[in-house]
């Protein structure tokens, strides 16, 4: 006999907060203050690791003025943007996670890979931010979650994930128009980052594993 393994699938949402950290406002890399909400899709090839693919969209806003640095509280500018994110990588058990097991699972688990992501370039002019043009960029996914199952069918998640990305315009401290460039402000040598928080609930299916003749 010969053994195959079918794989099973797990498609869900996600719902929790966004924060960001850059040039405007707090510099806290974990404290939600918008709403953010998912769709995300597993390919479970075995207990331990995930193909996962997911859209996330979220505001993201600073204020100057909430930051908790004297320097900021005295400049006073805030901004808000809309993230619309795809994201493709890898997510890996710490412990055997098995979808097919009857008995309640559990483990810790990471998650690394590429995201692409929509959002308005901005500036700032006279304290007021302005949307120069719509605009996209890649960022680095990470993220460290709990998840357990529920049910057979059910599986919960809790996820803190960190997005570095490659644009430094999100909060209007760096526009990438040069009829702009001497509106930039802020270290040029750090890029913007964004943070989701929240939880995942997804629904399993797939048929278990089976032994089948030759």
């Amino acid at each position: 006999v010969i053994t195959t393994h079918a794989q099973i699938h797990e498609v869900g949402v996600f719902a929790g907060g966004s924060n960001f950290i850059g040039d405007v406002g707090a510099t806290n890399y974990i404290k939600p203050n918008e709403f953010a909400w998912g769709l995300l899709y597993k390919w479970n090839k075995s207990t331990r690791h995930a193909w996962r693919a997911s859209f996330t969209s979220a505001k993201i806003t600073g204020s100057d003025d909430k930051s908790g640095m004297s320097t900021r509280e005295q400049r006073n500018y805030d901004f808000e943007n809309t993230i619309k994110e795809a994201s493709l990588g890898l997510e890996f058990n710490f412990f055997d996670f098995d979808l097919h097991d009857l008995d309640r699972q559990f483990t810790p688990y990471v998650f690394l890979g590429l995201s692409y992501f929509r959002y308005e370039s901005q500036y700032v002019l006279n304290r007021t931010t302005y949307v120069d043009e719509k605009n996209s960029s890649l960022a680095i996914p990470m993220a460290l979650g709990l998840k357990t199952s529920l049910t057979p069918k059910l599986v919960l998640g809790l996820e803190v994930g960190v997005r570095y990305t490659f644009a430094d315009d999100l909060d209007g401290s760096f526009p990438k128009n040069n009829d702009f460039k001497h509106l930039r402000f802020g270290n040029i040598n750090s890029n913007d980052w964004y943070t989701f928080s929240g939880l995942t609930l997804t629904y399993t299916f797939g048929e278990n594993p089976c032994f089948c003749p030759l």
